[in-house]
C-alpha cells in the first residue's frame, strides 16, 4: 500500500538559525508586525509502499534521519499526510 509521507526538517533547539532571524527582521518593512520567533526549515513530500502506516512512518524516519537531514544540528519528524 503507497502513504503519502511529509518530513519536516528544523534546526535544534540552540542552533542559530540565519534565515529565521533575516525573515523576522524583514516582516515590519513588508507589513507584518507582531510575528515573532521565526524558524526557517525544510519540508519534504513523498509517498512511501509499505504494509502499514507505522512501517510507512518507520522507513520515512530512518530516511529522513540518513539522507534528508544532519542529525547533528536538525530535527526531522514525519507524519502521514493526505493530498
Amino acid at each position: 500500500m503507497n502513504y503519502f509521507v511529509i518530513v519536516d526538517v528544523t534546526l535544534r533547539k540552540g542552533i542559530a538559525d540565519p534565515e529565521g532571524s533575516t525573515i523576522e527582521r524583514a516582516l515590519p518593512a513588508l507589513g507584518f508586525t507582531g510575528v515573532t520567533n521565526v524558524h526557517a526549515g525544510k519540508c519534504f513530500r513523498f509517498d512511501v509502499e509499505a504494509e502499514s502506516e507505522s512501517a510507512a512512518l518507520e522507513k520515512a524516519t530512518s530516511l529522513a534521519e540518513r539522507l534528508l537531514s544532519n542529525p547533528v544540528i536538525e530535527d526531522a519528524s514525519a507524519r502521514i499526510g493526505e493530498r
